[in-house]
């Protein structure tokens, strides 16, 4: 009965142990910030990309809601961020999140694109590559420019169009 225990605690007990480690491979988040220069909602040709955004990833328990993960970054020159997340986040639902913008004129966020949303597993979910897209968040530019309304017409259809 002792041999079955020793063997039993030197096969199963490192199993377990090594469930709740580091897979050691980080998944990679990749997105951009943006100000809406048009207000429009959406990015068009007069968008501009945010050099000093801040952008925040969280994980929160999916039963609780309490914070289990959180971690920031900046965007580079291109409004780029990219973020090292460590650990498998399977049970817990994670958003990339705006922070701040250091544009005086563009710190206010798009309540519809100022969050995220970003799968941190690889569970049984049939994710092959940890490199993650996700959607690009904006702030919105406090007045639209000069010509925001003739190019907005190329997006949006008027009423000759249907």
């Amino acid at each position: 009965m002792a041999r079955l225990f020793v063997l039993f605690a030197l096969c199963v007990l490192p199993a377990l142990v090594s469930a709740h480690l580091p897979t050691g491979r980080p998944f990679r988040l990749q997105g951009r910030v943006y100000c809406d220069t048009c207000r429009a909602g959406f990015e068009t040709t007069a968008t501009t990309y945010i050099a000093g955004a801040k952008v925040r990833v969280e994980c929160l328990d999916r039963e609780t809601l309490r914070l289990k993960y959180s971690l920031e970054t900046q965007t580079d020159e291109n409004g780029m961020y990219e973020i090292m997340v460590e650990d498998d986040h399977e049970d817990q639902m994670c958003e990339c999140a705006l922070v701040s913008s250091p544009i005086a004129d563009c710190k206010v966020a798009d309540p519809g694109r100022s969050r995220a949303s970003a799968l941190l597993t690889a569970y049984m979910n049939g994710v092959v590559n940890r490199k993650h897209i996700v959607n690009n968040m904006g702030f919105l530019k406090d007045q639209p420019l000069a010509g925001c309304q003739e190019l907005l017409k190329k997006y949006l259809p008027t009423d000759e169009d249907q």
